[in-house]
């Protein structure tokens, strides 16, 4: 056994952690709940040396590897289990990325549909859909990872930073009903805009890559960042998640305004990163 201990009796719970502080957080959450956590971390994403010492057992593995997953959650008797972290995806379309994730048979029959035949589409929300319901048919349960973690979760209201102005409310108005539908569509949860204009809008590249690109196209800075939850937002897996290093990209470009969906929104290190926000006279707020 390596990580904390706990008593035989303790439920168990599975953990699938892709990258950030995100799964770290929720593996800390579940322990303090009183569950054994066996967690398995994405290898290239998952922050192993933290989850080593918090969970009751840690192995990494590989992207494609769905069928040794479900056999190492299985192997150790669970049934409940939750996913936490980004995915890099872009890394799917890589030169020779098959040949770095080699899939196992699992994997290849379960996304043959998306990435061999093409009759299906590789959105976020059906690739991740497809790997829940392989885990259902094994047996093993996908929850909300904010079951298990629910004070992650934003609340309403004015968070840190200056207060704001009228044009900064009419550019979060604005970017709102642009980002609900991205979200829609399942392309992405965040705008950038500024004086109303769109600047930015995220992809497959991530959150922090969109906020980059903003800055480098208004030197000025001052914009708004926008992050919602997606229309249909199914809270087991694709989460709008923000943290320190959100924070730090938000700073670097030039923003000034994060305006994210209260409820629905995870907020890592909140403490930490309300400070942060405060020092940097970053304004966020929680809105519904």
């Amino acid at each position: 056994m390596n990580g904390i201990g706990s008593l035989p009796s303790a439920p168990r719970l599975g953990l699938l952690a892709g990258w950030g502080r995100f799964p770290v957080a929720v593996a800390e959450a579940a322990v303090r709940r009183g569950f054994d956590v066996f967690c398995l971390g994405i290898r290239d994403h998952a922050d192993g040396e933290a989850l080593r010492v918090i969970c009751r057992d840690y192995r990494e593995i590989g992207l494609a590897r769905l069928g040794a997953a479900i056999r190492y959650f299985r192997g150790r008797g669970i049934t409940q289990a939750t996913m936490a972290g980004k995915i890099h995806k872009v890394r799917l379309f890589q030169r020779f990325a098959w040949l770095k994730h080699i899939p196992d048979w699992k994997c290849l029959t379960t996304f043959y549909p998306h990435f061999i035949r093409g009759t299906r589409d590789r959105r976020d929300d059906t690739l991740l859909t497809a790997i829940v319901e392989a885990y259902a048919a094994d047996g093993i349960t996908f929850a909300p990872a904010t079951d298990f973690a629910p004070e992650l979760l934003v609340k309403l209201g004015h968070l840190a930073g200056p207060a704001l102005s009228e044009s900064q409310q009419a550019d979060i108005q604005f970017g709102w009903r642009i980002a609900k539908d991205l979200g829609r569509l399942d392309i992405g949860q965040t705008v950038a805009v500024k004086g109303q204009t769109v600047l930015a809008v995220e992809a497959i590249e991530g959150t922090d890559a969109c906020i980059r690109r903003a800055g480098e196209l208004c030197t000025s800075g001052g914009f708004t960042v926008v992050k919602v939850a997606k229309p249909q937002q199914d809270m087991r897996f694709d989460v709008p998640t923000v943290g320190m290093h959100t924070l730090d990209s938000l700073a670097t470009a030039g923003a000034k305004v994060l305006a994210v969906e209260a409820g629905k929104t995870i907020l890592v290190d909140q403490q930490e990163c309300l400070r942060r926000a405060d020092d940097l006279k970053l304004t966020i707020v929680a809105l519904d």
